[in-house]
């Protein structure tokens, strides 16, 4: 499962950064509490940076617990301002970590459980995470491509 997460992922890099990616409009919100495609860009890179410790962490713990705050964190880092050109070299360069991990994973930590709830616990195998970080990742990418 791991390896269609893998694939999954290398092709979604690749769907969204096409030449004609510049010509959108990156910074309109369809509504006052929605986010702009920058917005949603910003908080795929905290979603990134959230499932990579994760996955790193899950390799030598176990039932880590991390979890985040989006719409906090898309606030407070002020991707509406942010360089275009520089967030989704970030979200890139993270994915390409996540696939570097996720290849190299040892197969004896995949189904090592992590919880990943605010609340009550409620642990998942890293397999599962990866593919719901990647079942994730397309319902926003979806957005941006949709954008309205």
């Amino acid at each position: 499962m791991v390896k269609k997460s893998i694939a999954q992922l290398s092709g979604a890099i690749e769907g969204l950064l096409h030449p004609d990616i510049q010509s959108m409009d990156w910074e309109h919100r369809p509504g006052p509490e929605k986010w702009s495609r920058k917005e949603i860009i910003g908080h795929l890179v905290d979603s990134a940076q959230i499932n990579l410790q994760r996955f790193v962490r899950c390799t030598y713990e176990e039932k880590f617990k991390l979890t985040y705050e989006q719409v906090e964190w898309v606030q407070v880092q002020h991707y509406q301002q942010a360089d275009l050109n520089e967030l989704l070299s970030l979200w890139q360069l993270l994915n390409k970590q996540i696939i570097r991990v996720l290849e190299n994973y040892p197969a004896g930590r995949l189904q090592t459980q992590c919880d990943n709830s605010k609340t009550e616990t409620s642990l998942h195998s890293v397999e599962w995470l990866a593919q719901d970080y990647v079942e994730h990742l397309e319902h926003h990418l979806k957005q941006i491509t949709n954008h309205r």
